[in-house]
């Protein structure tokens, strides 16, 4: 107990009495002079009992526990949301295969997109691609099943890089060009039987097989302009479009977004797409038997109509000679009409190398004349005039590149020159130069770059200001130039859109939980003070 004053009679008047009761080192007085002692001060402070220190200290009150509890179980929930709705989110992706089966060749082409969609249309990228061995589908004629087991190692192939869960889900499509459409052309069954060949061994794989059909010539034309539009980006930003040239083997095509052009003139001609939310209305036409390799035959055509026994072609080096078959040259229906009745079995074609020559025989195959249109290509084809920049691709790019001419500032008076040059160069000397390079495809590149620039100035319409602006591709971010992506993106709008993983909260109550969890830690962070807060105490005093 503390020490207390008290008042005693002790004879003076108003005297104080100071009593020290339980006081440690206290020495009582003797007796007659209770204040005889000077051992305890006149204040006594004992510690006080261990119950009272207890109840006294802030932290063990029921008050304090539940404040604390409340506010770890606070920050336990902050950092829990915050580490849950801050979590990468995994990206989910579907799949699509095509198979672009040419005239000279057949490619497999997977390619990924998120499976959430921008605008309706799904963010497409190549994954991969695999080029099948051998031949074009159409060259399996007498021999279907070929057709089918030519294309078991690149399907093999996308088996691995497709993956496994997605296998059953993912669409498999086969779309023939030119190649097909000739062989159709000439014979439908035995167009039909390669078909079916092809769809039986596409079927033992654990895709969704879509089916296998012939593609129009406007299709491979409009999704080529697509397919290169999208690459660089321009349909998502809403650019100014790119115009798109696809050469073949077979066919070529020509699609561009043209200010004049309304689809009225010519209808046929005329491609609607709806694309990230943007309409484009494009030109668009395909000319079979023009690609490269149909091209050629027909040069050959022209120059072996009286049926001779050997010819010298300005379009192949000097010092080269072949001898070539006259039913295999005519056994094209591009150019099976025009066989010479009487014709031996075979000529002997010599090589002069003479640009000037060459160019005068390949306008030879293109018809000026006629037109009924406004204005025309050739063939009495109606085109506007070509308008801002094109991509040129396939075979555009791979015999420009051969011959170094993809660079865009090289002028088509300097592209003349420098073909002069080649097409002159002995044949020995070209074969010196490209050991490696299959002797049959050596000796065609004088003609393909001779008709190249002959279908582009000549054909096309393109003038010297606008050849600059075509730009020669292979690839685009990645992704190979032609119909399939295109075509593929065009697909996917049929595909259901599939619900992306989101955060566990949406934004908006993100933020208001983690605001009140806040306020709620700083409360309790005031509250946690109170032990320091200003208090006002009674001093003893002495009276």
């Amino acid at each position: 107990m503390l020490g207390y004053l008290s008042h005693l009679e002790t004879g003076q008047t108003n005297q104080p009495l100071y009593l020290f009761p339980m006081c440690p080192h206290f020495h009582h007085p003797p007796p007659g002079n209770p204040l005889a002692s000077t051992s305890c001060p006149s204040v006594c402070l004992l510690p006080p009992p261990l119950s009272e220190m207890k109840e006294k200290n802030p932290w063990h009150t029921p008050v304090t526990i539940i404040l604390t509890v409340i506010g770890v179980i606070a920050i336990v929930t902050l950092v829990t949301v915050a580490v849950l709705q801050n979590k990468p989110i995994q990206q989910k992706y579907k799949y699509g295969i095509v198979l672009d089966a040419g005239s000279s060749h057949t490619a497999v082409y997977i390619y990924e997109w998120p499976a959430e969609k921008d605008n309706n249309t799904g963010r497409v990228q190549q994954k991969y691609s695999c080029k099948v061995k051998g031949k074009g589908i159409s060259s399996y004629a007498d021999e279907p099943q070929k057709a089918g087991e030519s294309l078991r190692e690149c399907m093999f192939e996308a088996k691995k890089q497709v993956p496994k869960n997605r296998h059953g889900e993912t669409p498999l499509y086969l779309g023939a060009t030119a190649g097909m459409r000739l062989l159709n052309l000439d014979d439908s069954s035995a167009s039909n039987k390669v078909f079916q060949a092809v769809e039986e061994a596409l079927q033992r794989f654990p895709f969704s097989f879509q089916g296998a059909r012939i593609l129009s010539g406007q299709e491979e034309g409009a999704f080529g302009w697509v397919t290169i539009n999208y690459l660089s980006d321009r349909l998502k930003q809403g650019l100014e479009t790119t115009g798109a040239l696809d050469l073949g083997g077979a066919s070529t095509q020509i699609s561009f977004v043209s200010d004049s052009y309304n689809g009225l003139e010519s209808p046929k001609n005329s491609v609607n797409f709806r694309l990230y939310g943007n309409d484009y209305h494009v030109y668009t036409h395909s000319f079979l038997c023009y690609g490269k390799d149909q091209a050629l035959g027909l040069a050959l055509a022209h120059q072996t109509k009286s049926g001779p026994r050997t010819i010298t072609d300005p379009c192949f080096h000097p010092g080269y000679t072949q001898t070539k078959n006259y039913s295999i040259l005519y056994d094209s229906p591009c150019v099976s009409e025009r066989k010479p009745q009487e014709a031996p079995l075979s000529f002997t074609l010599s090589g002069s190398g003479n640009f000037t020559k060459c160019h005068e025989v390949i306008k030879s195959v293109f018809d000026f004349t006629s037109c009924n249109y406004s204005r025309c290509s050739f063939n009495g084809v109606f085109q506007p005039t070509p308008q801002g920049s094109f991509g040129a691709f396939s075979a555009y790019y791979f015999v420009m590149k051969f011959l170094n001419l993809t660079d865009t500032s090289t002028s088509i008076e300097v592209v003349r020159e420098k073909l002069m040059e080649y097409c002159a160069t002995p044949w020995t000397k070209i074969v010196k130069q490209h050991p490696k390079v299959d002797q049959k495809y050596l000796s065609e590149y004088c003609f393909s770059g001779t008709y190249i620039l002959t279908l582009l100035i000549e054909g096309y319409n393109f003038t010297s200001e606008t050849y600059s602006k075509i730009e020669f591709i292979k690839k685009i971010k990645g992704s190979d130039a032609g119909w399939t992506l295109g075509y593929m993106l065009n697909l996917t709008n049929m595909i259901p859109a599939e619900a992306p993983d989101s955060p566990l909260l949406p934004h908006a109550g993100y933020v208001s939980i983690v605001t009140i969890i806040a306020i709620l830690l700083f409360a309790l962070f005031i509250l946690s003070l109170r032990p320091v807060w200003p208090t006002c105490s009674k001093q003893p005093q002495i009276v």
